[in-house]
């Protein structure tokens, strides 16, 4: 501090002491991506259906042809056997951790997002009892009973919005260090004579965050959005029967896919944008955008929209994509998705120190949300 003082007297300006506030700060990433890959040509045997339980009239050929031109999906990965969704999350995390080079015992909450638990192979029973974040923390050995570990279930969505409430709990001074994490095991709850079931995935992706003190235009959260459209939505995104087997008493996830892409479409690059703009941010400023694997063609228009909000079009390379290898892992694409960024591991984006990201979700409920990060 005397030398800066010195050096701004030397040069007749009055020497402005660097103001320091808390941030909320990703200080570690990891991600667990299975090694189990299904290409689309997997699916040509499969015989798909439609609601009335009438064959698709369409041959497999066609559908996964107008299946990958869409949703940009070429190959997608499910868990192993033996892995479940709890022993994903934990690995996730263990990586994140030793990224962070912080002591486990250190940690205040450990939450994990998801939409069904523990689904063992060969069935469709969600295990949530107990939760998966308790199943993580055993896992990972933590003895410390003053780290709370607690599941968070928001649809796709999940991830983020966990980002945003360890901010909230920051800013309330109810907590320091985090562990969040994405997972999921989507391929044990489709419904294989059903189209969608092609989109979903699994993996897991994990970041620790802390509450730590840094200049004011240092690293950290800069605002964020959320918002639940529950009236005429709620049913977009759910639980039904097969396609097939109409006696059935097993529910497998299902989507109205238009109804979804209409929503996304309509509500999310407003959402986006008013991310933006709590943040104190113009659309300039933002380098990358990462959000939600859910559907290329979805997300490319989103981002189209969110720009043409501005009047501007979208730069190149603004927007990294994981789905057309890693499929829709749900809660965990963002957070794996950062994870690959931030280690250079997809050619042609890199973030750097003072780099803006914006990451966004939509999923059921239906929700949304978005958060503006300053590397």
């Amino acid at each position: 501090m005397q030398l800066a003082l010195l050096i701004s007297f030397a040069k007749g300006k009055p020497y402005k002491k660097q103001q320091k506030h808390m941030s909320s700060v990703i200080i570690g990433t990891g991600a667990y991506i299975p090694e189990d890959i299904l290409k689309n040509e997997h699916f040509s045997e499969y015989t798909f259906y439609e609601t009335t339980g009438k064959p698709h009239p369409e041959s497999v050929g066609v559908t996964i042809d107008k299946f990958r031109k869409i949703t940009g999906i070429s190959e997608r990965r499910y868990a192993p056997k033996a892995i479940n969704t709890s022993d994903m999350a934990a690995e996730a995390g263990r990586k994140a951790l030793e990224d962070s080079k912080i002591d486990p015992e250190t940690l205040d909450q450990i939450v994990v997002s998801h939409n069904f638990g523990d689904v063992s192979h060969g069935s469709i029973q969600s295990q949530n009892v107990p939760s998966v974040a308790c199943r993580v923390k055993h896992l990972l050995n933590i003895q410390n009973p003053a780290c709370i570990a607690y599941d968070v279930l928001v649809g796709c969505p999940g991830w983020v919005h966990s980002v945003i409430q360890a901010h909230a709990y920051f800013q309330a001074g109810m907590s320091k260090r985090v562990l969040l994490i994405g997972a999921e095991t989507l391929s044990r709850v489709i419904d294989l004579s059903d189209r969608d079931s092609m989109i979903f995935a699994d993996g897991a992706g994990a970041v620790v965050m802390e509450h730590r003190e840094t200049s004011a235009d240092g690293s950290g959260i800069l605002g964020c959005c959320a918002l639940t459209h529950s009236v005429d939505e709620l049913d977009y995104i759910d639980m039904g029967i097969s396609n097939k087997y109409s006696d059935s008493n097993a529910m497998f996830i299902k989507m109205k896919g238009r109804k979804v892409y209409e929503y996304a479409l309509k509500h999310v690059p407003q959402a986006m944008k008013d991310c933006v703009e709590k943040s104190g941010l113009q659309i300039k400023d933002i380098n990358k955008i990462l959000i939600h694997q859910a559907n290329e063609k979805m997300d490319e228009e989103i981002v189209k929209r969110l720009y043409a909000l501005y009047n501007t079009a979208p730069p190149e390379n603004i927007m990294p994509m994981s789905i057309h290898w890693l499929g829709n892992s749900s809660v965990a694409t963002v957070p794996t998705l950062y994870h690959l960024v931030s280690k250079n591991m997809i050619p042609e984006h890199q973030l750097s120190t003072g780099d803006i990201v914006l990451f966004a979700s939509v999923g059921a409920g239906m929700n949304i949300n978005a958060v503006c990060y300053r590397v």
